[in-house]
């Protein structure tokens, strides 16, 4: 071993920042791991000692405390060497003894499949992290330190072990704003599983940047030259994209690899916050910025604590990236919650408002943890305090799935698979039933049950948040809107036919293209769908039909009567399934078994009200245009209907109401009572029931109650 991978290496790199009697702990934590795992060796043929040290290392460059490095030294102690937690605690005190069983429980977790580790194992990695976050710090250090490694191992192994860190690690450091660990990891990852991918984009962006670097040396000069001329301190970097960014951004944004590479990216580090807002001024004079692309996230840091100044610039004909940020906010920025341990012994003893912030953010976990019944109500806490703009909610089988706040149970339906959307009938959340358009929680299972044959509901774009299931909705409500108007346009012709004594079938082909022409529509299908949509009368157009084209000119309103007279002897079956055209109107509450009639509503399709509706037109020509109906026998569908239920005020008598209507096999959608007076009450309760003799059963169970004085049916 080099001078550098030695213990004694790190032992001079931590005296940096960590006291002597601190480094001779993390070195007394070294010999006992050295000699715990003696005869032990890596896939590599390197002594496995090397392994702990390497992470060790790699938790001393983000300068985390001594103990965090000795149970780097020794994560793997209990797990291979069967030493047991209690015989750590007494050599090296409970703490540590306490981060190296955290460290072995999260390396037994077994990812067997990608479904199962997004949910369970999600929720244990969290606990670990709620009990001590630097347990996921080591755990993160020891996945990049083998993920630096993989070489060695079989195909089949780096294939899971890269899966594993893209799936489960490389997000969990990017939610603790570990920039540095997350984008290593990420590249690591995609490099083992896609080799071919990697190597084809690394070149690439090698090759651009030696055809870029005039126009990056000529902008980064003249922002060195704007920050010299305001006497403004700041050196100024240049940021990298990560290739296994690129590669993301080109398969799921659909940009070309000369879109992504074509932005220049630059970061400059100054002294003080106050210098962060002086900076973006110089810049903001030196070249344009463009609308809308400015983010303050100094004055409104992101939960994790980031903090940074964003804006786009466009200036030397192409677009310039630049973050403005403090010394500190880019400890914070690469490191995220590590950082919380980094100045702990920093003898000015300065700790910034943001330290103070991510402090709170540690100490807020804990008393979530504290506070949460269950795994699943503290993900949900941590989630919404991560990630306020977006929720994460489980599927039955564990599969994350992240949809913007306020998002419901359809637009999770359709993030899942359009046809599941499109099927969906109800929902359960938590296992429990619930309604389609409350808006989810992160943290919650979401389950949906679908109908074969079930189609979207319009409602449905009233309360949708993802443009997913709003365009989806859309789609299929246009082609449904255009399949029912086809039907029930031609169940009115063909009744007014009837009328006429003719059939659809009879009448010649030469004479519906004449109707088609005369009406000037594209089609026959075009016309019928006018004749449902209840922009054309179906009566009008049977009378063309059967007498010519164009002989409808000179209609009076005793032609009108007269059709609808014929029309009336054959009125029209209906189920009230019919779907978006065939509508029941709320004033008068229809439901199988009243007589009813329909109205052709421009545009919407046919309106049903009951026949006694005071709603109704009472003009003869007005009448006659109304569409007589009859119900179908077998109608099982429920219908609401409402009843005004007048009683005896006493105790317990709300709760006889609703178990009369339960007796009867109705359902009670909504109960509001009214005070009359000390004595007598009103009770106003909307029912579902399958038709007028289900809602008789009903009324007759509620006026069996001795304190029910009258009961009648609403008709507003």
């Amino acid at each position: 071993m080099s001078a550098e991978q030695t213990v004694e290496g790190l032992a001079r790199e931590l005296s940096s920042y960590l006291d002597s009697s601190r480094v001779n702990q993390v070195r007394r934590a070294y010999y006992y791991a050295e000699q715990a795992h003696e005869g032990q060796k890596r896939r590599s043929g390197e002594p496995y000692v090397t392994h702990p040290l390497a992470v060790a290392s790699i938790l001393a460059d983000l300068r985390l405390d001594h103990q965090s490095l000795m149970a780097a030294m020794l994560h793997d102690v209990i797990e291979d060497t069967g030493i047991p937690k209690e015989a750590l605690s007494d050599q090296f005190g409970e703490s540590v003894a306490d981060l190296v069983d955290g460290v072995s429980k999260l390396t037994q977790i077994e990812f067997r499949s990608r479904a199962e580790a997004q949910a369970e194992n999600f929720q244990k990695m969290t606990l670990a992290m709620a009990r001590d976050i630097r347990v996921i710090l080591v755990k993160l250090a020891d996945r990049l330190h083998n993920m630096r490694t993989l070489g060695p191992l079989p195909f089949a192994k780096r294939q899971r072990i890269a899966t594993e860190t893209l799936d489960i690690y490389a997000p969990i450091a990017n939610r603790l704003g570990m920039h540095s660990i997350c984008t290593e990891l990420e590249d690591l990852g995609f490099s083992s599983l896609y080799p071919m991918r990697s190597r084809y984009i690394s070149k690439a962006v090698a090759k651009l940047r030696g055809s870029h670097q005039e126009i990056i040396q000529e902008i980064r000069g003249r922002l060195e030259e704007k920050l010299a001329e305001r006497g403004l301190p700041g050196r100024i970097m240049g940021r990298e994209k990560h290739l296994n960014s690129i590669y993301n951004k080109m398969k799921f944004k659909q940009k070309s690899f000369h879109e992504i590479m074509d932005v220049y990216a630059f970061r400059i580090i100054t002294d003080t916050e106050d210098d962060c807002y002086r900076i973006l001024g110089a810049v903001h004079s030196l070249y344009k910025p463009l609308p809308g692309r400015f983010k303050d996230y100094i004055a409104m840091p992101k939960a994790n604590g980031y903090q940074s100044l964003h804006t786009t610039l466009f200036g030397m004909h192409v677009n310039i990236e630049i973050q403005i940020r403090t010394e500190e906010m880019e400890h914070i920025a690469n490191n995220g919650i590590a950082a919380h341990w980094m100045y702990k012994n920093d003898q000015s003893n300065i700790i910034s408002v943001n330290q103070k912030r991510v402090d709170r953010w540690v100490k807020g976990l804990m008393e979530m943890r504290e506070r949460a019944d269950d795994s699943l109500e503290f993900i949900e806490h941590v989630k919404v305090d991560l990630f306020p703009d977006e929720i994460y909610v489980f599927t039955p089988k564990g599969k994350i799935m992240e949809l913007p706040s306020g998002a419901t149970p359809i637009d999770f339906a359709y993030a899942i698979h359009t046809d599941i959307g499109n099927a969906s009938v109800a929902c359960r959340i938590n296992r429990n039933l619930a309604s389609l358009s409350q808006p989810l929680q992160s943290g919650q299972t979401v389950e949906i049950i679908t109908a074969p044959g079930a189609r979207p509901n319009p409602a449905w774009l009233g309360f949708v948040v993802t443009g997913k299931a709003r365009s989806s909705i859309r789609h299929v409500l246009k082609h449904q809107k255009r399949t029912e108007s086809l039907e029930l346009g031609k169940t009115l012709l063909k009744k007014s036919l009837n009328g006429f004594g003719q059939k659809l079938g009879d009448i010649k082909d030469a004479q519906i293209e004449a109707v088609v022409r005369h009406n000037q529509v594209q089609s026959f299908d075009d016309l019928l769908s006018e004749i449902g949509l209840g922009n054309r009368m179906a009566y009008l157009v049977a009378r063309q039909l059967v007498s010519g084209a164009g002989s409808d000119n000179q209609d009076t309103g005793a032609d009108l009567e007269q059709g609808g007279d014929g029309y009336r002897r054959a009125p029209v079956t209906i189920r009230g399934t019919e779907g978006l055209l065939v509508r029941f109107a709320q004033c008068c509450k229809p439901i199988p078994g009243d007589p009813v009639v329909g109205v052709m509503d421009f545009g919407n399709g046919m309106l049903i009200h009951s026949d006694t509706c005071e709603r109704l037109p009472e003009s003869d020509e007005a009448r006659s245009r109304l569409t007589h109906l009859k119900w179908a026998k077998d109608i099982t569908d429920e219908f609401s209907v409402e009843l005004r239920v007048e009683l005896e005020r006493q105790r317990g008598v709300i709760a006889e109401v609703a178990s009369a209507v339960a007796k009867a096999d109705g359902n009670i959608e909504r109960i509001n009572v009214e005070e009359q007076n000390a004595r007598l009450g009103i009770v106003s309760l909307v029912v579902h029931v399958n038709g007028r003799r289900h809602l008789a059963r009903v009324m007759r169970r509620i006026r069996n109650i001795r304190a029910v004085t009258h009961i009648s049916r609403i008709r507003h």
